[in-house]
């Protein structure tokens, strides 16, 4: 057990490293932030969409906004596509799991919105539809995903983990997550709030 337990976290901190090393990658991040930044000032909201474990992150982040992250500011507009039950079921009833989200962004996103998508594998149908309602709304997307080339690669920035374990993707999507509201934060909300 105590290998076991090394080796796991042995492994999250080089997936992790290997992020802090990739100037590319950690370029994808701050775009990220950058573009929710601007559709924040713009009076605009985020959604985020995930399945599974991929769904209680995008809770988790879509929380950071709309609560805080480090330190007590206005509240962000940010929506989980993933936790209202009588939509979901109707969703999925009426018109098929594949329709999920993208029924939700025809319905709510407005243009200039961003919405991120969350996939360990990138090819998860209902996301892969939603990308598609946005192009037709005019929403940048952003997409969070494993190292593997997926259909979610057709966002507007796709940021990849280094990794194909499903563990090790998640763990690092969320530190994206946070490194994302983190800048956010602190873009809009870091002189006038933090002290």
């Amino acid at each position: 057990m105590e290998d076991i337990i090394k080796s796991q976290i042995s492994e999250s901190a080089r997936v992790k490293q290997a992020i802090a090393d990739d100037a590319e990658l950690t370029g994808r991040i701050r775009k990220a932030a950058e573009v929710c930044i601007e559709a924040y000032r713009r009076g605009c909201k985020t959604m985020f969409a995930g399945n599974g474990g991929s769904a209680a992150d995008a809770q988790h982040l879509a929380g950071e906004f709309v609560s805080k992250f480090y330190f007590d500011r206005p509240g962000l507009p940010s929506v989980a596509l993933t936790t209202d039950t009588s939509i979901l079921t109707a969703i999925g009833n009426d018109y098929g799991y594949e329709k999920l989200f993208s029924r939700q962004v025809q319905a709510q996103g407005r243009e200039g919105d961003v919405f991120i998508g969350i996939s360990t594998s990138g090819n998860s149908a209902n996301i892969v539809e939603a990308l598609e309602e946005c192009r037709r709304k005019n929403i940048y997307t952003i997409s969070l995903t494993g190292s593997k080339p997926c259909k979610m690669d057709a966002s507007d920035l796709v940021i990849k983990v280094p990794s194909e374990s499903t563990p090790r993707i998640q763990e690092c999507q969320t530190l994206i997550g946070h490194i994302i509201c983190c800048l956010v934060e602190e873009a809009i909300f870091g002189k006038e709030y933090k002290k």
